[in-house]
């Protein structure tokens, strides 16, 4: 699966760890940044990640923050996105079949690494169920529609 990935200052330690993971299970990567340890700004590597998808370039997305708050809304401001801020591999599992989520977000001071492979493992590896599932993810696309990019 192609992936793009993405992070800020504060989810460096963890994206080194999620890419070796990705690699190894012979996933093509690509990465946003950043790739310093310098302060940064999170909408700057969230977007493109993002647009990446939204496009179709990468199959899933990524992102990691401090938090996994900021990271995640930037990237749900780009029409077609659906990234889920998850801690635990229920919502992970949960997102991917009754949201069609095709990003997902984490804290790097929330979460540790095994925690987040194994959630990472489980998003990657569920499938949309689709369904009554997918009249609800048409009604946020419309919901996207209807607003553009202005109220």
């Amino acid at each position: 699966m192609k992936l793009a990935i993405a992070c800020d200052h504060g989810g460096l330690t963890l994206k080194g760890v999620l890419l070796a993971h990705l690699r190894g299970l012979g996933h093509e990567v690509v990465d946003f940044g950043t790739n310093t340890p310098d302060s940064c700004d999170y909408p700057d590597f969230a977007l493109p990640a993002a647009e990446a998808v939204a496009r179709g370039e990468c199959e899933r997305g990524i992102l990691i923050c401090s938090t996994g708050i900021g990271i995640s809304i930037a990237a749900n401001k780009v029409p077609g996105i659906r990234c889920a801020h998850c801690h635990d591999t229920y919502s992970a599992k949960y997102t991917r079949l009754h949201n069609d989520a095709n990003m997902i977000a984490f804290g790097q001071k929330v979460i540790g690494d095994g925690l987040m492979l194994e959630i990472v493992d489980t998003f990657l590896n569920t499938a949309f169920e689709g369904g009554r599932h997918q009249r609800r993810v048409d009604k946020i696309a419309a919901i996207e529609k209807k607003f553009g990019s202005s109220l």
